[in-house]
């Protein structure tokens, strides 16, 4: 295969559209998703814009991303989904968005369930016992 170099100028936007989710500037984010960045774009360490917009405790661009489409299942390099990610940061509303979107408390490697269990967060227990 012949493999091409990835324009800098696309990596330079990427790294943009990473920094936006990171900080939960959810207009500007939005903005280039609808022109057509994918809601699902991925960064080298498997990090998608919903598993770092959750870690950072932003629950209004998690639900812009849900809205959009993004997928609450994916897991990163290290296993993590979105909602162990926000347990981790207690960030009950954000669990709460992607709660209700369908992810799934016992998914990934440490789960949500099992992050709130190891870090001793009896709210975000009750929280993910809320689903199941």
């Amino acid at each position: 295969m012949n493999e091409q170099p990835i324009d800098p100028g696309v990596i330079e936007l990427a790294g943009r559209v990473f920094d936006l989710a990171r900080d939960g500037r959810t207009d500007d984010l939005t903005g280039y998703l609808d022109a057509g960045v994918p809601v699902n774009l991925t960064n080298d360490k498997g990090d998608t814009l919903l598993i770092l917009a959750a870690y950072y405790g932003n629950p209004e661009t998690v639900a812009a991303l849900l809205a959009r489409g993004a997928d609450h299942s994916r897991v990163n390099d290290r296993g993590q989904t979105a909602l162990a990610a926000a347990v981790f940061k207690q960030s009950s509303e954000t669990v709460t968005h992607l709660l209700a979107a369908g992810a799934d408390p016992d998914a990934g490697g440490p789960s949500a369930r099992a992050t709130a269990a190891f870090f001793e967060l009896p709210a975000m227990t009750e929280l993910l016992d809320t689903v199941h």
